[in-house]
C-alpha cells in the first residue's frame, strides 16, 4: 500500500517498534493532518501538521497533545493520547498517537439517516453541554494553569489572526482590514478565563448512533485559556454558516429537522454554563473574521500545492462572505 502524503510508513514503523504500518488520511479536516494507522492488529489515529506554509504559533502538535492528555478524566470526552514525537525526522513533522474512538464527524446529509428529529435535539442540547462542561474546567486543577495568557486575550486574538491575514495574503480581500480595525477599536473585557477549544463545531466531535451522543471532542491546536464566550460565537457561526443550500462551512447536517436554531443552542449554554451572552455580538463578529483567516490560510496553501485532500478549491469562494458577515455583524445586523 503506498503512504499517503505526509507518512514515510517505514521510519514510522521503525520509530514506534511496530509491525510494517497501512494507512489513510481521515478526510474532511481543513488544516492538520489525520491519519488512521494499523500494523494489522493496533489501530491508532495520527496528527500532524498541514504539509507546507505552517504559520508561526500554529498547528503545535505538543500543546494539541498537552490539552487532550490534561482532560482525560474530566466530563469532557477525548481520545485518550499514546505518544507525542517532536523529533520532525520521523514523518517530516511532530506528530502523535491517541487511541482511535468510535463514532463519526458529522459533515453531509447521506451520514445521518438514522437522525430522527428527537435524535438531532439531543445532539443539539449535547453538544451545547460539552462545551459548557469544558468552560467549567477549572485550568489550575488539570495541570493547565500557564497554558495561555487570559489577561488580553481577546485583543491578542484580534492582533494574532491580523497577523495571520498578513502572513497568507495572496490577493485583494476588501473588507477584511476594516473588519479587523472595527474588532480591535471595540473589543471588550472578559470575565473568568477557561480552557478554551478555539474551533468548536459539530464536525470536531465525533458522534455515535445508538445511543445518541458525543464520544470524543477533536482538532484541539487552536486551544488555549481564555474568553469563553469567543468558542460560543464561533460555534454560532458554524451553526448558521452562510446560509447556502450546499454550505461548505456546516455542511448542511445543522439545518435537519430537530436541530436547535443558533438562539436556542446560546440559550441553553446560557442555563448551563450561568454567563451572560448579551455582548455575543462582538464575538460573532470575530468569529466570522477568524474563519475568515483561517480560510483565507487553507486558500493559499491550496494555490502554492500544499494541501492535501478533495475539496479545496472552494475555499477561497467563502473568504469574502465571511468578511462580509462579519461587517454586519458589528453593526448589529443578524
Amino acid at each position: 500500500m503506498t503512504a499517503p502524503p505526509g507518512l514515510d510508513l517505514d521510519r514510522l514503523a521503525a520509530h514506534l517498534g511496530t509491525a510494517p504500518l497501512t494507512a489513510d488520511l481521515i478526510p474532511g479536516g481543513r488544516s492538520n493532518l489525520t491519519y488512521r494507522l494499523t500494523d494489522g492488529t493496533s489501530r491508532w489515529v495520527l496528527r500532524r501538521p498541514p504539509l507546507g506554509h505552517v504559520l508561526a504559533t500554529a498547528h503545535d502538535m505538543a500543546r494539541e497533545h498537552r490539552v487532550i492528555t490534561a482532560l482525560a478524566g474530566t466530563a469532557v470526552p477525548v481520545p485518550q493520547t499514546l505518544h507525542l514525537c517532536t523529533d520532525p525526522d520521523v514523518v517530516g513533522a511532530p506528530f502523535y498517537l491517541m487511541r482511535e474512538v468510535p463514532g463519526v464527524a458529522l459533515r453531509h446529509r447521506d451520514q445521518c439517516p438514522w437522525l430522527t428529529p428527537d435524535k438531532a435535539a439531543a445532539l443539539s442540547t449535547r453538544l451545547v453541554d460539552v462545551l459548557a462542561d469544558l468552560h467549567a474546567v477549572d485550568p489550575a486543577e488539570v495541570g493547565l494553569g500557564d497554558f495561555g495568557r487570559p489577561d488580553g486575550f481577546l485583543r491578542r486574538q484580534v492582533a494574532r489572526w491580523g497577523t495571520q491575514l498578513d502572513a497568507s495574503r495572496s490577493r485583494e480581500l476588501p473588507g477584511a482590514d476594516e473588519l479587523r480595525d472595527r474588532l480591535a477599536a471595540t473589543v471588550p473585557g472578559s470575565g473568568r478565563a477557561a480552557v478554551v477549544h478555539g474551533d468548536y463545531r459539530l464536525d470536531n466531535v465525533l458522534v455515535t448512533a445508538d445511543p445518541t451522543g458525543i464520544s470524543a471532542v477533536l482538532d484541539w491546536e487552536m486551544a488555549t485559556l481564555g474568553d469563553p464566550l469567543a468558542d460560543l460565537g464561533l460555534l454560532r457561526v458554524y451553526w448558521t454558516g452562510l446560509g447556502a443550500a450546499d454550505d461548505p462551512i456546516t455542511g448542511t447536517v445543522s439545518a435537519l429537522p430537530g436541530f436547535a436554531s443558533a438562539d436556542e443552542l446560546v440559550e441553553r449554554y446560557a442555563r448551563r454554563s450561568g454567563a451572560d451572552v448579551s455582548g455575543l455580538g462582538w464575538y460573532t463578529a470575530f468569529a466570522y473574521f477568524k474563519l475568515a483567516v483561517i480560510l483565507e490560510g487553507i486558500h493559499y496553501r491550496f494555490t502554492t500545492g500544499k494541501t492535501v485532500g478533495a475539496g479545496f478549491d472552494r475555499i477561497g469562494r467563502l473568504t469574502l462572505p465571511l468578511v462580509r458577515r462579519g461587517l454586519a455583524a458589528t453593526a448589529g445586523e443578524r
